[in-house]
């Protein structure tokens, strides 16, 4: 399951998401209609949820006393993760402590840089200090699992200020890192200043300097942007990486089920009247065709360690880009030169006769 969470302080120059940062009056009928949209859903026989992600947004800012509000309404399977996305700045203690108590099993922290202006490039409310107090209160509380994300290519951003990064987050200590390319997006500021658009070149250096310092202290890729330590991979993204089912609550969510997938209306002014008017808050949906719903399936396992069946690709293909795929047993992986180069080899990806 997943639970979207549309409010920010400030929305990041980068961000194309369904978020708002001047919508804080509609908070509580917010997560009021989210209350009301799973109680429905589980009154239409919602099945146990394996894993949890509320997600936005920044959901950081709901109380423990909000959140817990919806998360109780939740059905979910013993030992199901749940997840949250934090802001450094908003996290504390006793916040964390109050999420716990709500059933919050890990905690993904947005930190994207350790180097100020970076971060003023990005558009981010935190310093790099809020990140460590950040950190030592997600401890504290007694979380095992814990993920801290990271962007690379900001404008301005050096070689040396990446490495600082990739040095502080890891002396951090987390079980799991998430690394995302900076990419412009449409009707974002980041969109609007040309000068400020990522170099593939740098991003690509980034990368390999990235991979190499997660790889050496022992976190292991297993998705071409996340790294982890054995057995602290999200679950709840694995899922998504192996085409399984997932439902959706509040606006802008997407569900997908027996091969439809759906999404709801994108506002939170116009979710909370829906669901508030007894209405769906469904906007549209889409049924793909088998032979479309295999071919996504490969190309989303391509992007993990899983890979692809061998017969995947064609033999000439195979031969064609063998410095970007090598076999594992019966399959083919990425290598990591691959994984910089991810979209050409799904371009050739074929569905298997049966």
């Amino acid at each position: 399951m997943y639970v979207h969470v549309p409010f920010c302080t400030r929305r990041c120059d980068y961000c194309a998401f369904a978020a708002w940062d001047d919508r804080f009056e509609l908070v509580d009928a917010y997560v009021d209609a989210l209350v009301t949209e799973v109680r429905g859903a589980v009154a239409d026989g919602l099945p146990a949820a394996t894993t949890v992600f509320v997600g936005g947004g920044t959901p950081s800012l709901l109380s423990p006393a909000q959140l817990g509000s919806v998360l109780v309404e939740v059905p979910r399977q013993p030992g199901a993760e749940v997840t949250v996305e934090c802001n450094p700045e908003t996290v504390t203690e006793e916040r964390l402590a109050g999420y716990a108590g709500a059933g919050v099993t890990r905690i993904s922290l947005g930190v994207q840089s350790l180097v100020p202006s970076v971060l003023a490039s990005l558009g981010r409310e935190h310093d790099p200090a809020d990140v460590g107090r950040a950190v030592a209160a997600v401890r504290a509380v007694g979380f095992e699992s814990w993920n801290l994300d990271v962007i690379y290519g900001a404008a301005g951003e050096t070689a040396e200020d990446w490495r600082r990064t990739l040095d502080g987050v890891l002396a951090l200590g987390p079980p799991h890192i998430s690394a995302y390319a900076l990419t412009v997006e449409p009707g974002t500021p980041l969109a609007d200043d040309p000068a400020r658009a990522p170099d593939d070149d740098v991003q690509a250096e980034a990368y390999l300097a990235a991979d190499a310092a997660f790889t050496q202290a022992g976190l292991a890729n297993y998705e071409i942007s996340n790294w982890a330590r054995p057995g602290a991979e999200c679950r709840h993204n694995l899922l998504y990486w192996s085409a399984g089912a997932y439902r959706g609550f509040g606006c802008a969510a997407h569900s997908h089920a027996g091969g439809r997938r759906w999404w709801n209306v994108r506002t939170p002014e116009r979710y909370v009247a829906a669901v508030r008017d007894d209405r769906s808050p469904e906007a549209a949906g889409e049924e793909l065709p088998p032979a479309e719903r295999r071919l996504e399936a490969l190309q989303l396992s391509l992007r993990t360690r899983a890979g692809v069946p061998v017969s995947a690709l064609a033999p000439e293909d195979r031969e064609e880009l063998e410095d970007l795929v090598v076999p594992s047993g019966d399959r083919l992986v990425l290598s990591v030169r691959g994984r910089l180069l991810a979209n050409e080899v799904a371009l050739r990806l074929r569905v298997p006769d049966r």
